[in-house]
């Protein structure tokens, strides 16, 4: 990437590079020309795939695995530095004090020792039509920024210790229409004092189907969270709507406390819900009183406390007095990551007949009111 410029398409032939890629110059394209046979592979020895410091650059259409920490990581304190001293005073994920545009498109991310895909301090980002698996942090993250202005679509996020985890990342943060299956936990906005700009608020989780996140063969999240959808840890004004949610040996959705952290002001609405052991579940150890949360409109069987949607209602008073009672399965031995298998072939971003800007696309707020339910 040394001779891009900006503006630049740098398109990658197909074979199999065993490099760590920097890319610090603003507004490229780093496209294959096939996403399956253009194969970045860290051989379990080489620390990140890309490491991105540049504004509004896209990757897409190729393949990374095993680098010891990530696949694809954007790094705003290293944009904001430029790889100088790092500023104690900066709280970096803040306007003007962010990496801004970004944006993954038909990435195949796998097997590597962290995050398949990763931004941090980073906004006005893009990750679309990519498949993460085999990470034992997580496929999906997005962390510290306010606003965040990202968009997370049309994933599927399959084997990960967690599938998206959004810890500290607020402001216009949406995860839609994707899928979360077979990890040890699904989505998880959180609220975490290891990064700055807590508590985590204002994430839409919508249109996501999310089954079976209680796999043994994931690997291990460090904390032993085991069998959870959709787990809003100590996070704040979220929106949780219309999901599917399905086969989970501990809570479909559940709001939960996290690093002293309580969720307060959640919103969980238009859900449908089946086979978990508790469908929706309120249950932040230590707390009182509902602080804000509600639940309305939602196909569901079980959940804690009983009769949630009275308990915890959108509209009318709240009779809830403490959190309900539930108890987490206890987590299978823990597996290797490196052991997840390849996954299959994964489609190709359709062919370009015409001109593209350079770098990644502004930012855009999606229209919530077209997405639905998934169909099971």
């Amino acid at each position: 990437m040394d001779s891009a410029r900006t503006g630049d398409t740098v398109l990658v032939s197909p074979g199999t590079y065993n490099e760590a890629v920097t890319v610090d110059t603003d507004g490229i394209v780093v496209r294959g020309e096939e996403r399956n046979s253009v194969i970045l592979d860290g051989r379990n020895e080489l620390s990140n795939g890309f490491l991105v410091s540049g504004n509004n650059v896209r990757i897409e259409n190729l393949t990374v695995h095993s680098y010891t920490q990530n696949g694809v990581v954007f790094n705003g304190i290293l944009a904001v530095t430029d790889g100088g001293a790092v500023d104690q005073s900066v709280t970096y994920g803040t306007e003007g004090h962010s990496l801004e545009g970004f944006e993954v498109s038909h990435v195949t991310s796998y097997n590597n020792g962290l995050y398949g895909i990763y931004a941090f301090a980073s906004t006005k980002g893009l990750i679309e039509d990519s498949y993460v698996s085999g990470h034992p942090d997580s496929g999906i993250y997005v962390g510290q920024c306010r606003p965040c202005d990202t968009v997370v679509r049309r994933i599927t996020a399959e084997r990960n210790a967690i599938g998206y985890y959004g810890t500290n990342a607020s402001g216009n943060v949406f995860i839609l229409e994707s899928t979360f299956a077979h990890n040890r936990l699904g989505i998880a906005p959180n609220s975490q004092k290891a990064e700055k700009l807590s508590p985590q608020g204002e994430a839409v989780v919508a249109g996501n189907t999310v089954a079976d996140n209680d796999d043994p063969d994931a690997p291990p999240i460090p904390n032993g969270f085991f069998g959870g959808g959709i787990a809003v840890g100590g996070g704040t004004r979220n929106i949780i709507l219309r999901n599917l949610v399905t086969g989970h040996a501990f809570a479909g959705i559940i709001l939960t406390a996290l690093n002293d952290f309580f969720p307060e002001n959640n919103r969980v609405e238009g859900n449908v819900l089946r086979g978990n052991t508790w469908d929706l579940a309120y249950s932040p150890e230590g707390a009182v009183g509902a602080a804000g949360n509600c639940f309305v409109d939602n196909y569901f069987s079980s959940s804690a406390p009983p009769d949630i949607e009275k308990a915890m209602p959108c509209s009318g008073t709240s009779t809830v007095t403490g959190p309900g009672d539930v108890t987490m399965p206890a987590a299978p031995p823990k597996v290797d990551y490196r052991q997840t298998p390849a996954p299959p072939a994964q489609t190709s971003m359709p062919a370009i007949t015409a001109a593209q800007p350079a770098g990644a696309r502004p930012f855009a707020a999606p229209d919530l009111s077209r997405i639905e339910v998934p169909a099971p």
